[in-house]
Order: structure tokens, then sequence, then C-alpha cells
């Protein structure tokens, strides 16, 4: 029987031996990178991978429909895509809740991450945000889960500015199944004592936090974790909130490109 990986897509440089592998949050795809995807290009391999359930791995999770998700096993699928590709290490970039993936991919298998970008990192959730998650829980069985993604949506994201990347993200949660939905909403339950624990252990891999000046839900506990931690670095974009890759994917682009490409000169 063949081993069923993830939806992925590659480019692949003419001379460079350097990758980059993106990891996109929940409800969203790899269709969100479609503003990095051009810049990278001139100077790294990509690797783009549906998460599962996701975009178009959404036809590979039929053997899974009885089981709880955690984040260790979604993880795990990625890991699978680098073996199958022969991918020994690479640099990886994720965005929102593809951040912790990012961190405990890194956790499981250090030797096979050169250096993190974490976009719109979700290192804790705070008050606001853990009623959000209860709440949901509460309502998940009767409320139609496009409903609650797009109130999360409008909550995360806010502002004018930020339209976009919400209209985006709800774009692409209408493509998850309800039974779906529920097992990545499930997840957010382990966010906090996960991030805690990765708080306490920094591990030796350079690290960009990328984050907009506007996140208010996400930066400040970013702040708090760069503050304790060596060998990571903040840059805050400004007038821009969560989904930093899509709102300003100039200065993204400019920022982790260049964050890369001093590490493989090394």
């Amino acid at each position: 029987m063949t081993q069923e990986l993830l939806f992925h897509k590659t480019y692949q440089h003419p001379t460079s031996d350097e990758w980059v592998v993106f990891v996109h949050g929940a409800g969203g795809s790899s269709s969100i990178w479609f503003k990095q995807i051009k810049a990278y290009r001139q100077h790294f391999n990509l690797l783009l991978v549906d998460l599962r359930g996701h975009g178009q791995s959404r036809p590979l999770i039929k053997d899974l429909i009885s089981n709880r998700y955690t984040f260790k096993s979604v993880t795990a699928d990625i890991l699978k895509v680098l073996d199958h590709l022969k991918i020994g290490s690479a640099h990886f970039v994720g965005m929102s809740l593809g951040t912790i993936i990012v961190r405990n991919l890194a956790e499981m298998s250090a030797d096979r991450v050169k250096s993190m970008v974490l976009g719109g990192a979700v290192t804790r959730l705070n008050t606001r945000s853990q009623i959000l998650a209860k709440l949901g829980n509460l309502f998940k069985h009767i409320v139609p889960y496009i409903w609650l993604y797009s109130l999360f949506a409008y909550i995360v994201m806010p502002q004018k500015a930020q339209k976009e990347s919400r209209h985006l993200f709800i774009r692409e949660a209408k493509k998850l199944c309800q039974k779906e939905f529920k097992r990545w909403f499930i997840l957010t339950t382990d966010v906090n004592p996960l991030m805690r624990y990765f708080k306490d252990k920094e591990l030796p891999i350079p690290t960009l936090y990328l984050m907009g000046e506007l996140d208010y839900m996400f930066l400040p506990p970013v702040k708090e974790m760069v503050a304790v931690h060596d060998r990571s670095t903040l840059f805050e974009i400004p007038n821009c909130g969560h989904v930093c890759n899509i709102e300003r994917p100039e200065v993204f682009n400019q920022y982790s490109i260049e964050f890369i490409q001093k590490l493989s000169h090394k």
C-alpha cells in the first residue's frame, strides 16, 4: 500500500540547494502564499503543502475520519512529505496556527529545520481568544462552522485594510467540511500548554517573528516570547494586522528572504 501524502507543490531553483517550506494556518491552504512565490523562487527551491483536510489534501483523510487530531500527527504529515521528496533540511515559513506546526516540527526533528520565519505567530491564546475558543466549542455542534469561522476572522482581523486577507481565509474555510472544522477547532485547546513548553525550552534555531503592529491579539505574547529567547528576533510591520504576508507582502518578503539568505551564506 502506498503511503498517503499531503497535497504538495514544488518550485525548483536552477542552482540553489536551499529549500523553503511554507505552512499555512487552520482554515487556509497553500494558496495564501500567492504573494510570496514569485519573490522566493528567485532565490530558493520552494515546497508548499496543504495541511490535512485543507485545500487539495481533503481526499487523503478518509481513513482518519474517527481520529482526533493532534499537533504531533498534523506535523508528522509534513515530515512524510520531506522524506518523500528527500529534503534533508529546510527553512520553514509559517503563518498563524501554522507557526505552531513549524515550531512543533522543530521540536520533533530539529535537524530538519535550518531556520523559522513565523508570521502572525500564535504563541499564546489571550483571555479574549480563550473565551472565543470556549464559545466555539460550546456551539460547534449547533452553529454552521462557517458562521463561527467568519466571526473569528472578523475579531482577529477587524481593520478595513485586512479585508482581503479576511475574505481569503473565509473563502478557503468554506472548503472544509463541518467535521473537519471541528477536528481543527478542538486543537485550539492544546495551544497554551504546548506554547508554555515552547517558551520554557528555546531551540538553537534562528527564528524571525514577523508581526503586524496592529495584530492586537497575538503581538503582545510574541514580545514576551522574544524577550526570553536569545535566538529569536521580532520585526513589527507598520500599519499591518494579523495576516502580514498578504497585507504587506513586499515588507514580509524583503525581511524574510534577507533573513534566510544570511543564514544560507554562512
